[in-house]
């Protein structure tokens, strides 16, 4: 198989200002997710998609290839994720002359993934036909059970009825968040034109809560800072 691993970091962030370059524990957030995917050892590319000039030049020094620039109308904070995917995908064939057979993409505001997680990721999407995989945590909240949104009435109703009756959130259906780690592409899916992962044939690979932690706010880059200065997580070699 010939594996492309993207890295989508655009510039101007807003939950975490410039998380992508951020110094975390000595080195900027984005070169944790490049060594990851170098170290794994089976991507012919690792490729950065960004806008940034900054965030370029910081992963060209930890070894990623930044073979093109991302288009103004792919860096806004509205921009779908998989337009920016398969827009690095095409370039990427087109600049290098090869042809992938999937695209791994990795987040690079979740710096806790291990190379388990990984492996599992493509071998699933490569063994159970599935249009791409991505990567969940199991949820704490359940729409069965202690989730609800208001009605026309205002009052409060559980987002989704569940069959029978449900009284513990162990009985009812289990559900995951999107935790935006690890994203698998196939060829096949690249090919057609949909914007969304959520297709008939999407599959998830479940990540432990620690490993799966992504960085959406300023509290979850000091509690990421905190669980690596305290040697609570272990990077691989």
């Amino acid at each position: 198989m010939k594996i492309l691993v993207t890295i989508a970091a655009r510039g101007g962030s807003k939950g975490v200002k410039n998380k992508n370059v951020r110094e975390l524990c000595g080195k900027p957030l984005i070169a944790y997710t490049i060594d990851q995917a170098l170290r794994w050892g089976r991507a012919s590319r690792v490729v950065v998609s960004t806008d940034s000039a900054e965030i370029a030049a910081a992963a060209k020094r930890y070894g990623a290839e930044v073979p093109f620039l991302r288009p103004p109308e792919l860096s806004t904070d509205t921009a779908p994720k998989v337009p920016v995917i398969r827009h690095a995908w095409r370039e990427a064939e087109r600049i290098y002359g090869e042809t992938y057979d999937f695209v791994v993409d990795l987040d690079a505001t979740a710096p806790l993934r291990r190379r388990a997680d990984l492996d599992a990721s493509l071998s699933a999407a490569a063994e159970k036909r599935a249009d791409m995989i991505f990567s969940a945590v199991p949820s704490h909240k359940n729409p069965y059970f202690n989730m609800v949104e208001l009605d026309s009435g205002g009052y409060a109703r559980l987002c989704k009825k569940p069959g029978n009756g449900v009284n513990r959130r162990q009985d009812a259906p289990k559900v995951y968040d999107l935790n935006a780690s690890i994203y698998v592409y196939t060829r096949e899916f690249l090919l057609g034109d949909s914007q969304t992962v959520l297709t008939d044939r999407s599959r998830v690979h479940v990540m432990d809560e620690l490993s799966g932690v992504d960085i959406d706010r300023e509290v979850d880059f000091k509690f990421v800072e905190f669980i690596i200065k305290q040697g609570l997580w272990k990077f691989e070699p």
